[in-house]
């Protein structure tokens, strides 16, 4: 059984259902968001492991939903979207989505591409730098082992409290908004 949790963000009922039908027949468990808000909560309250989003959404653009969850989150995001031109792949692409499916597309190719997906989640940072830990003062947080710490004893943190300590301690010496 497949233990991959995947968000599927789409407006358009025929292709959320198309993509849930593909992800329920192969073990995909997963969560639905049909705009962008219901996205960003959905992601920071799961913590999906991949999300397929569509970049036409009716509150807000994709590609603001690609840049927001980029200032907490490096999961992967597979774009799906009827946009076409390369300048539209590039921007989301830029933006920092992983990968850009354009409708309409197989069902084959979406399952090969989340295939794809899970094996880099599976083989893990390529390289662990020391990046992967963050140091202030007594603070130490390991990103890769998902652990804080103050003086060397390990913080109980909520998964809400971590991902906000994490958010900033990426962010220090900036002014960062609600959202």
């Amino acid at each position: 059984m497949n233990k991959t949790l995947i968000l599927v963000v789409e407006d358009d009922r025929s292709v959320q259902n198309l993509m849930i039908t593909t992800l329920k027949t192969h073990d995909y468990r997963y969560l639905t968001a049909m705009n962008g808000e219901e996205a960003i909560l959905e992601a920071s309250s799961h913590n999906p492991d991949i999300i397929l989003l569509d970049l036409g959404l009716p509150d807000m653009d994709g590609i603001e939903v690609i840049r927001k969850i980029r200032t907490w989150s490096n999961v992967p995001i597979i774009v799906i979207s009827a946009r076409s031109e390369d300048m539209d792949k590039v921007d989301a692409l830029d933006a920092g989505a992983d990968d850009y499916l354009t409708k309409p597309f197989s069902v084959e190719e979406l399952l090969a591409r989340l295939r794809v997906t899970e094996r880099r989640l599976a083989a893990g940072p390529g390289e662990q730098t020391s990046s992967s830990v963050f140091v202030n003062g007594k603070l130490r947080i390991e990103y890769s082992a998902g652990c804080a710490y103050l003086e060397d004893e390990e913080l109980h943190l909520t998964p809400i409290e971590y991902k906000l300590l994490c958010l900033l301690s990426k962010n220090v010496g900036k002014v960062l908004t609600h959202t």
